[in-house]
């Protein structure tokens, strides 16, 4: 597609066919820039990575060549919408250019054609720009709620056009300037300094702790130059492995720390790693996980290993909606390094790192608990522990406790590490008018084609037009005041489920010795927010799930399936299904060989209250549900490094994967793509090689983000118990 082609007699949006973007005086609006590499494929079919400055104004994208600021006169080379379909994914880590960049891959979630991809200096400024880009869409979300125009439910066909041909002109305005977020320095060349955004960016940010009641039971033992060593209790009484692990502050940002921990840089490993500091890169895959080879040092070979030892380990990270970093470490074997002559090939033992970030909004202190935890032997452990004589201080898990120490005192004896770009905030940059016509009356193209569409040549300097969008959307209905619990309708008759009416491929569990089955726990394990959590950030135990699991489907597909509640296999579609007041159906889309679905389906025994915040989630915006469905997990029993990678927190599922909804008749299905996300699947490719040795619970939460949506409730659960893949039903498409 040629952008510089416009349609001669584009079409133009009024009142009853669509709307107009107002101006609303007083409403303060961030705009975010900065500078990030644009990555993408020529017309050559050359890889390129440009330096670019890009520009987000509300909920409008602009590209530069150079810093508007320092050019005043300078046109943007590609505009673009935020629209509420943009998917943002972290594609990890890439070598450019021999230096290491942070890319992001922005999609449509209805059409993954469109996409493209930018990247960044430091996970820092990835994280910033995903939080910039959300708030974007935010912004977008909210003036289409308040324009009058958009109550009408616009087609399908409208809501996402990105043809040339067919691209209707639409009259916009930008919102008024008032706060310039700056993120990262603009280098000419790969550098690694940090950046952080305004405290505005972290109500964007779940911020939560755990969200499960915690298993462990972690006791102090030691505290060895300032770092605390603890043990798991629980893990102590069983006689096998001990769980441990080293907690320390460090005086440094979550993503100093992170790229600290994965730098391969051996002369800044050797100040801190006592243990790898001599590492080699093997293989990188998805930009988050990578195979290293590396070489003990001699300290901690034993008498009965006369050959110098060597070892091979992989590791997986991710990074949190909280902000936490997780990084995985298991013992692998590579074909690129088989076991070298002299050495002997060792396991390291496996454990995880984990980068909380501790900064209060009221401090300017910057500070992160970092915590490593490893499985160690009881025979060793517990002589050490009771400060008896052992050799634990000789042993390689007591040099992977060590690294939290180390790392620790080598950020604090290195400045330069710990000190952060200051967030550059400007009120008058450019006069509120000019902002105010910025857009009027221009052609706007969506993000997709504009990020997608860079020249092959850098030298270009010409402006180029882009192309009109189409965004619409449904006026969300507020709750009024009062009791908004009444999710279910008073004035309606309910009825009495008998769950021997609905059959799932999937049998049911009647105790904890059954496998390969389901049931409905209790939401008392889980946490949800309180009645005052908008002040207090207080959470309670949910309770009992307003909807009540009737069955559940494991099916096998060869692709990824969609709209399942049409098929006719579907319960849905049955006479009982069919009777029900309400069915939700969330159908989780595992990624594998052969992919799989596994579709739970929820049902009320009443009609659901249109008022009330779930039935304003049933019948509400794509966006509107994006930004409330929420999902917490619990691994109740299984490896501990399996409950590691899963996590205990909530999470915003539409902010890490690709969610799709189907609302039709008594039903709305949510078609949950894990494969959308590079992360997910890593997760989900450890979670499969330990299913049938684990024990999962799942809680669905709406989210509540105003006071009168307060306190949360638990929407559904499920417990999924020591599932065999190869029990799935295949599914005739």
């Amino acid at each position: 597609m040629n952008i510089m082609e416009m349609p001669e007699t584009p079409r133009k949006f009024d009142n009853e066919e669509g709307w107009t973007d107002k101006f609303h005086n007083g409403k303060t609006t961030f705009e975010y820039s900065g500078w990030i590499y644009h990555l993408g494929v020529n017309k050559f079919g050359h890889d390129y990575c440009h330096l670019r400055f890009l520009f987000i104004r509300g909920r409008y994208l602009e590209m530069y060549k150079r810093d508007p600021v320092e050019y005043p006169g300078i046109k943007p080379i590609r505009k673009g919408v935020i629209g509420h379909t943009l998917m943002v994914e972290e594609r990890g880590r890439r070598k450019v250019n021999n230096g290491e960049i942070y890319v992001l891959r922005f999609y449509n979630r209805l059409d993954e054609t469109k996409k493209g991809e930018i990247a960044c200096a430091t996970a820092g400024e990835a994280r910033n720009w995903m939080e910039a880009f959300d708030q974007a869409k935010h912004v977008g979300d909210s003036e289409l709620a308040r324009s009058r125009s958009t109550r009408r439910k616009l087609s399908m066909d409208l809501e996402i056009d990105l043809e040339m041909h067919h691209r209707p002109r639409v009259r916009r305005y930008a919102s008024g300037l008032k706060k310039l977020i700056r993120i990262g320095q603009g280098p000419e060349t790969l550098t690694h300094q940090n950046s952080n955004l305004d405290d505005m960016t972290s109500m964007y940010l779940e911020g939560d702790g755990s969200d499960v009641v915690e298993a462990h039971e972690w006791k102090c033992v030691r505290t060895i130059n300032g770092v605390r060593i603890f043990e798991d209790v629980a893990s102590s009484k069983s006689g096998k492995g001990i769980l441990v692990k080293a907690v320390g502050v460090v005086n440094a940002s979550t993503d100093t720390v992170f790229e600290v921990i994965l730098s391969l840089d051996r002369h800044k490993r050797y100040e801190w790693d006592t243990l790898t500091g001599d590492l080699e890169l093997l293989d990188s895959l998805d930009g988050h996980y990578d195979v290293l080879y590396g070489k003990f040092d001699q300290r901690y070979s034993t008498w009965w290993h006369k050959k110098k030892r060597d070892f091979v380990f992989s590791r997986q990270w991710f990074h949190g909606q909280d902000g936490t970093y997780t990084i995985l470490q298991f013992p692998a074997v590579h074909k690129k390094c088989p076991t070298k002559y002299g050495y002997h090939r060792t396991k390291i033992n496996p454990s995880t790192w984990e980068i909380q970030d501790l900064n209060a909004s009221s401090s300017d202190a910057t500070s992160c608990l970092v915590t490593q935890t490893l499985e160690v032997y009881s025979k060793r452990w517990i002589p050490w522990r009771n400060n008896q004589n052992s050799n634990f201080e000789k042993s390689v898990p007591y040099a992977l406790l060590s690294q939290v120490a180390g790392l620790k005192e080598y950020i604090g004896a290195n400045p330069a590490l710990t000190v952060e770009s200051p967030t550059v905030v400007q009120s008058n940059l450019f006069d509120v008018t000019e902002s105010n016509n910025m857009f009027e009356d221009e052609e706007v193209d969506e993000f997709y084609d504009a990020i997608a569409a860079e020249s092959s040549s850098e030298d270009e300097d010409s402006d180029v037009e882009a192309e009109a969008a189409n965004i619409a959307g449904l006026t969300i209905k507020r709750t009024p005041e009062g009791d908004v619990k009444k999710e279910f309708d008073p004035n309606r008759t309910s009825l009495s489920l008998d769950p021997n009416h609905f059959h799932g491929s999937m049998t049911k569990g009647n105790d904890e010795a059954d496998t390969n089955c389901w049931m409905s726990p209790s939401g008392s394990e889980f946490m949800v927010r309180g009645k005052t959590y908008l002040t207090d950030n207080t959470k309670i135990c949910g309770g009992d799930p307003r909807l009540k699991l009737i069955a559940v489907d494991w099916f096998k597909v060869d692709s990824r399936v969609s709209q399942l509640a049409l098929h006719p296999q579907c319960l849905v579609q049955s006479e009982a299904g069919k009777g029900l007041p309400f069915i939700l159906v969330i159908n989780l889309q595992v990624p594998a060989k052969p992919n799989y679905s596994l579709v739970m389906y929820y049902a009320s025994e009443s009609p659901i209250d249109k008022d009330s915040l779930l039935g304003r989630f049933i019948d509400g915006t794509d966006s509107f549900r994006d930004s409330r469905f929420k999902l917490i997990p619990r691994i109740v029993e299984g490896y501990w490094m399996v409950k590691r990678a899963v996590g205990s927190k909530s999470c915003l599922l539409a902010k890490a994967v690709t969610c799709r909804y189907l609302r039709q008749d008594n039903f709305l299905e949510i078609d949950v793509d894990i494969g959308s996300s590079s992360v997910a699947r890593g997760v989900i490719g450890l979670v499969l090689g330990y299913v049938t040795s684990i024990v999962v619970d799942l809680a669905i939460v709406i989210e509540a983000k105003e006071k009168e949506e307060l306190p949360e409730y638990i929407l559904g659960t499920v417990r999924l118990t020591r599932v065999r893949v190869e029990s799935a039903v295949p599914l005739n498409v």
